[in-house]
């Protein structure tokens, strides 16, 4: 191609003097570089190719770097040849435009040109990681897994834990990464790409996004008026001198001659309990009584940190998260080296990790240890492909997972030893068995026996803080990894509703969740966070994650998907990595499913026990998300023209480009 200024570095839309082209060659028209229309058209000619040949990526990554390439349209029925268009010097720095290319399937393909912004990405490479290791590293993995594990065969349970970390939630955590950074969309916009039809999956993650945003701030509501509570010389769960404590509150602590009785209460339980769930003034579900404006107000200020940390994306989200996701560690490094050297530590530690091999042969233990690792390392709530949208094309998602998910998991481990040194710290106290004083799970062991043992501490309120400021942080990058799934998703199917109003999206968002958490602020508010958390959620995470395995495997095809990585990552995905995403993963999962709603968990919190209507309402709460799925199944089928048979087809082939880098430049694979 000719030059029409010596100078390299002069922009593509400076208004040089222009020369004509000549049929093959690299065009300018209308500040953009465009392939000549005969060069497109060897790329589209083929409607129900998905990504172009071998033969044709060769070919354009011939292009020289620097350009913003893009499809011109083709006139007529894309086979006329297109007019000349002029051309100039290619430019060292450009404005990258990308494109979005439909092809209709069963008629000639026709791309159509559309200039959008570039892609916003991370700033640092760190910022992603400690992004998806903050959603992954949870307030479950403080209280959740240590539980699982002693009540599974304490060091047992590692042994199924690591088998299906291994085969099931390792491989699904490693294709969202993949997927999410490979199409570059959210959950919703991401199934054109991949099966259409399947696109009820993106508005079912969203509106299991709201349920949790609904309940799990509300914890870090308690989290945080504990935070505030603590800031005193003595702390208040400490005294059964207090106006919300009864006659059989025993503070065992500060008088030995006290004897620990079936009916004791601890004053941690009764602070908990009578002052800041107020429960005695609920009767259950069916009558939840008034709202606690103390707790209103710590969610509103939650929320309030939650919208001004991702209101501007990931640039902004990114940079909090190298508090919210480090912070955790210090202090969890702190309380561990306080809980080892506690009298009666060691009892802790053994209960454990002392291996109940019997315990392996229950179908339980295995069913826990799936439900364990997938919602620890969370895939399927449409984090994980918001996230890895925003990287680079050529990111190394493979190290990625692998760093990450392990981190996860380490993590989950050391916390139980954090937990369960206190643990035997209290039996040693009470005189009591480290499974009497482990009884409760939950949000129970944090803000009841962690806080006792806290309070009994030396430097008690130095430790309260650090402890309380941990959930928070552990809860909050959680919730920003949530809601960014949610708003990803959202901007990336309206782009032109909300790509330039996402402030205002994220604020109405933010309002809508925290209205939806009104009823977990009420006095029986924690009766219904504990519905919203096994039925709500988890059931219906589990059936989004097997869809979309399935969806992936099965119709986009295993051997399109490692193709992609392949094209992303330089290398294929082994045998090991196909059988897990073809058949391993999807079995486990389904087994999980099958077994949960063979036998639901009987619910009981505190001393209520959950009516059997409740367990019909919480299978209704969480069909009203799953229900999105198959009712877009038959929206689509309905709006397709053709054959029954052709409906089908044309459902199931991906409708939209997936835009694809080759060096500095950017075209799409159709």
């Amino acid at each position: 191609m000719e030059k029409s200024s010596s100078n390299e570095t002069q922009s593509l839309t400076s208004k040089k003097e222009l020369l004509d082209c000549t049929e093959g060659e690299d065009c300018k028209e209308n500040g953009l570089l465009v392939k000549n229309p005969k060069s497109a058209l060897k790329l589209v000619e083929d409607g129900n190719k998905v990504h172009p040949s071998q033969g044709d990526k060769g070919e354009a990554g011939q292009i020289s770097n620097g350009y913003s390439v893009v499809q011109s349209p083709v006139p007529g029925n894309g086979t006329g040849d297109g007019e000349d268009v002029q051309c100039t010097a290619p430019a060292a720095t450009t404005t990258t435009t990308t494109t979005t290319t439909s092809t209709t399937y069963g008629v000639e393909a026709q791309p159509q040109l559309l200039e959008l912004e570039e892609r916003e990405t991370w700033s640092k490479k760190m910022d992603f990681l400690l992004s998806v290791i903050g959603y992954a590293v949870d307030l479950g993995n403080v209280w959740r897994f240590p539980y699982i594990c002693y009540q599974n065969g304490g060091g047992a349970f590692l042994i199924p834990y690591t088998i299906m970390a291994i085969f099931g939630g390792i491989p699904l955590f490693y294709m969202e990464l993949a997927l999410g950074q490979y199409h570059r969309n959210g959950c919703i916009s991401i199934w054109r790409k991949i099966c259409p039809i399947f696109k009820g999956i993106g508005f079912t993650i969203c509106i299991i996004a709201f349920y949790i945003a609904s309940y799990y701030n509300t914890i870090m509501a308690w989290a945080l008026y504990y935070l505030i509570s603590s800031f005193t010389a003595e702390l208040p769960w400490t005294s059964c001198k207090n106006a919300w404590n009864t006659g059989n509150c025993t503070n065992y602590f500060t008088n030995a001659s006290i004897t620990w009785t079936p009916h004791s209460i601890s004053p941690a339980e009764e602070f908990y309990t009578r002052h800041v769930l107020q429960v005695q003034r609920s009767k259950g579900l069916d009558d939840l009584g008034g709202i606690s404006w103390e707790l209103t107000l710590c969610l509103l200020l939650i929320f309030t940190i939650v919208y001004f940390s991702i209101w501007k994306g990931v640039k902004t989200s990114g940079k909090v998260v190298w508090v919210t996701a480090t912070f955790p560690y210090i202090i969890l490094f702190i309380l561990l080296i306080r809980g080892a050297t506690l009298p009666g530590a060691w009892r802790g530690v053994v209960f454990y990790l002392q291996p109940d091999w019997q315990k392996l042969l229950a179908t339980e233990v295995w069913v826990d240890a799936a439900a364990q690792i997938f919602f620890s390392l969370g895939p399927g709530f449409g984090v994980l492909l918001a996230f890895a949208s925003y990287n680079k094309f050529h990111n190394n998602c493979y190290q990625d997972a692998l760093v990450t998910s392990t981190v996860n998991c380490m993590t989950s481990f050391v916390s139980g030893f954090v937990i369960f040194t206190v643990l035997g710290y209290m039996a040693e106290m009470r005189n009591e068995e480290v499974s009497e004083v482990a009884k409760d799970t939950g949000p129970s062991l944090l803000f009841i026996t962690y806080a006792e043992a806290i309070a009994n501490m030396p430097a008690s309120t130095f430790f309260a803080i650090i402890f309380f400021l941990m959930l928070l942080t552990l809860g909050l990058d959680s919730t920003f990894a949530g809601l960014e799934g949610v708003i990803t998703a959202v901007l990336d199917e309206f782009p032109h509703v909300w790509g330039k109003r996402r402030e205002w999206f994220v604020l109405g968002l933010i309002i809508a969740c925290f209205l939806g958490s009104l009823t977990t602020l009420t006095f029986g508010g924690a009766y219904v966070v504990k519905l919203f958390e096994e039925y709500a959620t988890g059931p219906a995470v589990l059936t989004v994650v097997f869809l979309e395995s399935i969806a992936v495997a099965w119709f986009y095809g295993i051997n399109h998907f490692c193709s992609d990585m392949k094209e992303m990552l330089g290398f294929t995905p082994g045998w090991y990595w196909r059988l897990c995403w073809v058949a391993i993963s999807p079995i486990f999962l389904l087994f999980i499913i099958c077994s949960f709603m063979s036998s639901p968990p009987d619910l009981r919190l505190f001393d209520y026990n959950y009516p059997y209507w409740t367990i019909i309402v919480g299978y209704c709460i969480g069909t009203s998300s799953v229900i999105c799925i198959p009712i877009y199944m038959a929206y689509r089928l309905i709006i397709t023209p053709g054959t029954f048979k052709e409906r089908i087809l044309k459902s199931i082939t991906p409708e939209t480009a997936t835009e694809i880098p080759f060096g500095d430049i950017r075209m799409n694979a159709v």
